[in-house]
């Protein structure tokens, strides 16, 4: 699911109202701060130097490749693919989490009752293969991703999308559903490849058959040298089209950027301090505290270093399979999140590094708080119904805390004896030494993980659970086989992390509504049918301004909260990254929205690369403006 949820990053759309509203971007709210025909973006080196090569490694997952389509449901495509290869008709910035410009796009139209958006296709815009990039490819690609060939999340994300038509060579409409304020920036992001991928003769292959096919986009990298399944290098196309453009510039500096794969995380981290890599990411706290160190550290070879960040925080937890009969009962999902002391974790493992995850909008405006006010509550009244009284009557649910004093709060004794009670009220008892349902059938946990990092985390845990009598078995499995027991749902918990955003929207469909929850490979993990979310969803994706997407998105927090579908982890306030000093050169400001990986290879360059690099850019940016 990893290679879909990079659509996401862009942001979303407002129509205006009046006549047909045309531009070079594209806004939530209509604020765009940079004015057409601006040089570059704030925060890169416009005139940062091409050449040089670095070596990376996949951030979270550790597993092969065994394919090169990345829009298919079966197999693993390449890391970072579709970054790399694939532009799309509009792009976001670092900065400014709800605007996206023009790439392949010139022009962005929409159409005054917002049932429609048009797009005129930069005439500059190229293949690989040196073909234009015409209206008939983008229509192409959106009929091909939106069909059952293609993984069954694209059909969520464009789901509100009626079709496309082409009105010219260079001229494409996207017809819409309904008036939805998002609409246009979800086709803005749309990857876009030539009709000739796959094409044998005058026949198109199956895209699900599209297997070992390279494809045929207009990205800046290409495929390079390839030790298949194992490490590939993405070379960069000196002549990449939109190398001159504004939202370009600056950008992609390095000629050559690998991805080696290691299945083991020691193995990864003691290659990374030998030197066989130039930069990782690390995401546990002992770790970075304990085998982030040595000589290397020490002579100043490598950097360690924590990046601020203004993200919204990422949303990490055990997510529950409701699909399976055990966990349909909210009882008894609250009752085993009862049994993780989360204080007990960060005192003895993270090194008190982490802050709690309480709700599913982690450290952001959209996080509900207390007891609903008279905003949230003008959405949550309808749906009353379809609703426990406890979203009205009581404050929105919190995470269990333990305390080192037990006078001064609960124990993890005292949430226990809370679980218990729970448990029994739902049919769980403890008799003939497990935990039983009225059918004598006993209560078993399987928790599923790709990398062995939960382990310290399930054990402690598993001991807790086993004190109500469940059974506990952690089971480490490559990331291939985790992803495949994933999209046909075949789990009881997994660990599963959402990066955050700064503007919930569409994806949350995917992630969160009935008609995902069914569809093999969906992002609706959790199995979740509930009508009450879906009503809340449709008003996220059709809010027309800040405060409407603010207060739907803190009642659906706040409902989803009361389902206890998950049991809450923690997250980090910083980056934690470190590289190799001799591999990198990068501006002296950080953008204000971003993932290390993507600022590591779009905007920093090689300190060998021939040509001398420019000033720092950090003053370059234009004040706000607002769109016409």
């Amino acid at each position: 699911m990893a290679h879909f949820w990079i659509l996401c990053c862009l942001a979303l759309g407002l129509g205006v109202a009046g006549n047909a509203w045309a531009a070079h971007a594209y806004a939530q709210f209509g604020d765009i701060r940079y004015p057409a025909g601006f040089a570059h973006f704030a925060y890169v080196n416009p005139a940062a130097p091409k050449g040089g090569e670095i070596m990376l490694v996949p951030p979270t997952r550790q597993s092969n490749f065994d394919k090169y389509n990345p829009f298919t449901l079966k197999g693993s495509a390449p890391p970072s693919m579709l970054g790399m290869m694939f532009d799309t008709l509009l792009v976001g910035n670092m900065d400014e989490p709800t605007t996206a410009y023009g790439l392949l796009a010139s022009d962005v139209a929409v159409a005054s009752d917002r049932m429609s958006v048009n797009f005129q296709i930069n005439p500059l815009a190229r293949f690989h293969n040196g073909d234009p990039v015409l209206a008939a490819d983008v229509r192409h690609s959106f009929e091909r991703l939106t069909s059952k060939q293609a993984a069954p999340q694209y059909r969520t994300y464009f789901g509100e999308v009626k079709g496309a038509t082409v009105l010219g060579e260079r001229s494409i409409r996207f017809d819409f559903v309904r008036p939805n304020s998002e609409l246009p920036l979800i086709v803005g992001s749309l990857p876009v490849f030539s009709q000739k991928w796959g094409l044998e003769g005058n026949t198109h292959k199956p895209l699900d058959q599209m297997v070992m096919d390279i494809p045929i986009a207009s990205g800046p990298y290409r495929i390079g040298r390839v030790q298949f399944g194992k490490d590939i290098t993405y070379e960069r196309d000196p002549a990449y089209w939109a190398r001159d453009l504004n939202v370009r510039k600056g950008q992609f500096n390095f000629d050559r950027i690998t991805y080696k794969i290691y299945k083991d995380s020691t193995a990864q981290l003691e290659a990374f301090k030998a030197g066989e890599f130039d930069y990782m990411q690390s995401f546990i706290a002992r770790e970075w505290a304990r085998a982030f160190t040595g000589r290397a550290f020490e002579r100043g070879d490598l950097i360690k270093a924590e990046l601020q960040h203004g993200n919204a925080g990422d949303f990490q937890g055990f997510l529950f399979n409701t699909r399976r009969d055990k966990f349909q009962d909210v009882r008894v999902r609250q009752a085993i999140a009862l049994a993780m002391d989360f204080e007990w974790l960060n005192r003895q493992l993270f090194y008190n590094a982490y802050s709690r995850v309480r709700g599913y909008f982690v450290a952001s405006d959209f996080e509900a708080k207390g007891r609903p006010g008279p905003d949230e509550l003008a959405l949550l009244t309808p749906l009353r119904g379809k609703l426990p009284a406890a979203v009205f009557d009581q404050e929105v649910p919190q995470p269990p805390q333990t305390a080192l004093d037990p006078a001064s709060g609960h124990t993890l004794r005292d949430h226990l004896r809370q679980a218990r009670d729970l448990l029994q009220a739902a049919g769980w008892t403890y008799r003939d030494g497990a935990l039983r349902n009225d059918k004598g059938q006993a209560f078993s946990i399987e928790f599923l993980d790709s990398s062995g990092s939960m382990g310290r985390v399930v054990t402690p845990f598993a001991k807790n659970l086993e004190k109500l009598g469940i059974k506990v078995q952690y089971k480490v499995i490559d990331f291939a086989l985790l992803q495949k027991r994933m999209d046909v749902f075949d789990f009881d918990i997994i660990s599963n992390r959402t990066v955050g955003s700064e503007a919930p929207g569409t994806e949350l469909l995917e992630r969160y509504g009935s008609r995902s929850a069914e569809a093999e490979g969906s992002g609706n993990v959790i199995g979740l049918k509930d009508p009450a979310v879906d009503a809340l969803l449709d008003k996220v994706v059709s809010a027309t301004s800040r405060p409407e997407l603010v207060i739907s998105l803190r009642a659906l927090d706040r409902v989803l909260r009361h389902g206890h579908y998950v049991v809450p982890h923690w997250y980090g306030a910083v980056h934690r990254v470190s590289w190799r000093a001799k591999a990198f050169a990068h501006p002296a400001d950080l953008p204000r929205f971003y993932q290390p990986e993507k600022l590591v290879t779009t905007v920093w360059w090689s300190p060998t690369a021939t040509s001398a690099p420019g000033p720092s850019p950090s003053t370059a940016a234009p004040p706000a403006k607002k769109a016409p």
